[in-house]
């Protein structure tokens, strides 16, 4: 299996462009299932919405009967070419090792499927139904109006050329070819993942393949996931992905670039740490590092005369470093990645503020629990992201399964949200570059918005973002390169699994581009009309965080907008009584939820009137933290906020939160679109309970926004 295949069961939520593909297809003595023997078993790989040329899998079949003359007419194998080929028996488990627990996929895969069943239950081999996608009901549910759905049909619609037609590679290779040219397709369908997929087919012919023979093998497996823990991954150790790396980092030891290298031994000795910090000499662009092993290794290839050197000597440039505020598994990747031992932590202006040695983070355990650690920061193309972000679900679930609070899991999701808009970034600018159009004519700043800038994003999010950068007019040289850069880094974006904003809410629309000028005008505009639209505007602006570029652009405007808001005494009261407003969980007479197709939206009726009165009350208070659990926990106290009420209205936050997080989950699986809309009937008594009461603190919003009249 190539190393960064996901087991079949664990992909229902990968995007199609992105999954690890086996694509197989089988020659054989006849089309009846019942006698039909293999003569040939050919497969290619999809890796990663790629076809991979070097992974292909080829074997004549000696089917221990006689071709019959039709059937060779057709694929042009006779009995001849059986010489030297083995018996089924031999070939199966080499089959077994190639697919290696991947997503099979073919063309009327489900005759394959029941051939090799029958070829193994003659061997008395144990028969294992791999998780299995059909070419020919997928492109059914594009065109059914198609004259036929043949190979050749589809290859002439989609202007692909078929090489080695009926032999088992040649029509493997086809139906790869043929599926990646699906994909964008199927995308504009609304068929993104490996489970939607499944449940298209399925809700096409309930229960068997568009169009397959009653005898031939099941394609599409039924809808089946547990409403608890589902596909909780066994063995994650959660505690990478509930630190942050400034609690476990160390204070800096510096030094500078003259020291002797016996200085820099004592200060390892009597600090206790293993490296120190150089600061750059004339003419170095940074700090360097020194290690314990950098030492012993100078002292033992110059004994005498080593400790007489200079830590400039040893250092290693340029530092790798991880921010503070990065999760510990980040930090763990990034040295697996690298081989490192070391690592600098660096603040939001880029300066360092501690250090972090592989010995102190394996203390926790965590090194083979990794899945994202690194991944999204070195993926090279919008499939492997989209690959590496499936992963997320895996993550998780393993830590809902270890009963981590839910709102750890959104700090999670939404730092990885930061970190693949960030790439997305990278990889736009190069695809500009390399087409000719140069690197940015300015300094920007990608600001992720909303839930992600909070730390609150769950599975179900779409993009909210923007740029703002240091000066240029509308329709500028300066605007119009990043337009193009938004432009790319939303379709990178959507490719990878997060969804184009249904509101326009993207840096490649202008009203969300804008220099910093420009945007400190319309913030104001925005805090002196106070228009419903424009409150909308700012509740997702006031979350912004800086993810790619000149961070300090992105952290300057909000700074300034906070300050602004907290003195506009009309635009506070209108955020609050909009805030009081929409506090309206969805609960009837006695307490009964109001759902509508047996579900209820959590995030309107529930964490929404939470997260806003938060961000009213912070602006109120100027309060500069994001997430609603900071901004709740600042508050309290304050003017009319109840230190009882904020620590229910905290509770109820993180009780919604996990509810919705648990039903994404469990769509997911399934092949339902996630979404903030959860079906409490699916749960149990306990847990039903535990979400009336937190709807119920939810209609007590208006009593912590106390009287609007009095803000400002």
């Amino acid at each position: 299996m190539p190393p960064h295949t996901k087991l079949a069961e664990n992909s229902s939520g990968t995007p199609l462009g992105s999954l690890s593909l086996a694509v197989i297809d089988t020659e054989t003595t006849g089309l009846e299932v019942a006698t039909a023997r293999v003569i040939e078993v050919g497969g290619v790989w999809i890796e990663r919405g790629r076809l991979d040329e070097t992974r292909l899998f080829g074997r004549l079949v000696d089917p221990g009967t006689p071709i019959p003359p039709q059937s060779s007419a057709i694929h042009g194998i006779f009995d001849r070419d059986m010489a030297g080929a083995a018996p089924f028996a031999e070939v199966a488990g080499e089959l077994a090792e190639w697919i290696g627990g991947a997503v099979v996929l073919g063309y009327a895969i489900g005759f394959d499927l029941e051939v090799l069943k029958r070829e193994h239950e003659r061997a008395r081999l144990r028969w294992q139904p791999p998780r299995a996608l059909d070419l020919r009901d997928l492109v059914r549910l594009l065109d059914p109006a198609l004259p036929d759905h043949s190979i050749e049909t589809l290859a002439s619609w989609l202007g692909i050329e078929l090489r080695d037609r009926h032999r088992a590679l040649g029509d493997a290779r086809a139906a790869a070819q043929l599926f990646l040219a699906l994909i964008p397709r199927l995308r504009e369908l609304g068929i993104k993942t490996l489970a939607e997929a499944e449940v298209a087919c399925r809700g096409r012919a309930p229960g068997a393949s568009l169009g397959a023979k009653t005898d031939w093998h099941e394609v599409v497996r039924p809808a089946r996931a547990s409403r608890r823990l589902v596909g909780a991954v066994a063995g994650l150790d959660s505690y990478p992905y509930r630190r942050r790396v400034r609690e476990v980092m160390s204070a800096p030891v510096f030094v500078a670039a003259d020291a002797s290298v016996r200085d820099v031994l004592r200060l390892i000795i009597e600090r206790h740490v293993s490296s120190v910090f150089v600061r750059p000499s004339t003419g170095e662009s940074g700090p360097g590092i020194v290690t314990e092993r950098d030492l012993l290794q100078a002292i033992h290839a110059a004994p005498g005369a080593a400790l007489d050197g200079t830590a400039a000597s040893l250092a290693k440039r340029p530092l790798d470093s991880v921010a503070e505020d990065a999760f510990v598994y980040r930090a763990i990747g990034r040295m697996n990645r690298k081989g490192f031992r070391h690592l600098g932590v660096v603040d939001h202006a880029g300066e360092i503020v501690g250090a972090v040695s592989s010995r102190r983070l394996l203390r926790q355990r965590a090194e083979e629990a990794m899945w994202l650690g690194d991944a999204l920061d070195v993926a090279a193309s919008a499939s492997e992201l989209g690959a590496v972000w499936s992963e997320l679900t895996l993550v998780a679930r393993g830590l809902l399964a270890d009963e981590v609070d839910a709102r750890d899991i959104a700090a999670v999701i939404s730092h990885e949200l930061c970190a693949l808009t960030e790439r997305a970034c990278e990889l736009a600018e190069r695809e500009l570059i390399d087409a000719g159009h140069g690197s940015s004519p300015v300094e920007y700043a990608m600001l992720v918005l909303g839930s992600g800038g909070r730390g609150e994003s769950l599975l179900a999010m779409d993009q909210d973002n923007a740029i703002v950068y240091r000066a240029g007019k509308p329709g500028g040289p300066e605007d119009q390169w990043l337009e193009q850069l938004g432009t790319r880094v939303a379709d990178i974006l959507n490719m990878a699994g997060v969804a184009y904003c249904k509101g326009g809410i993207m840096a490649r629309n202008s009203q969300w581009r804008m220099s910093l000028d420009r945007w400190r005008a319309t913030v104001d505009g925005w805090l002196r009309r106070s228009r419903p639209e424009d409150l909308l505007n700012t509740d997702i602006f006031f979350d912004a965080v800086p993810v790619h570029g000149t961070l300090a652009l992105g952290e300057t405007l909000r700074e300034e907008a906070i300050e602004a808001a907290g003195q506009a005494r009309e635009f506070l009261k209108l955020m609050a009584v909009n805030a009081a407003s929409i506090a309206v969980p969805p609960l009837g007479w006695l307490g009964r939820f109001k759902l509508e197709d047996r579900r209820m939206d959590l995030k309107r009726g529930g964490i929404m009137p939470i997260f806003s009165a938060a961000r009213v009350l912070a602006l109120q208070h100027g309060v500069k933290a994001r997430s609603t659990p900071e901004r709740l926990a600042a508050v309290s106290g304050k003017g009319d906020a109840d230190p009882a009420l904020i620590d229910s209205l905290t509770e109820a936050h993180r009780i919604l939160l996990g509810a919705i997080l648990e039903q994404q989950l469990h769509d997911l699986e399934v092949g339902i679109k996630p979404s903030n809309r959860v079906a409490p009937g699916d749960v149990s008594a306990a847990e039903r309970d535990r979400l009336r009461w937190a709807l119920e603190q939810v209609g007590l919003v208006p009593n912590v926004l106390g009287d609007p009249l009095s803000f400002g």
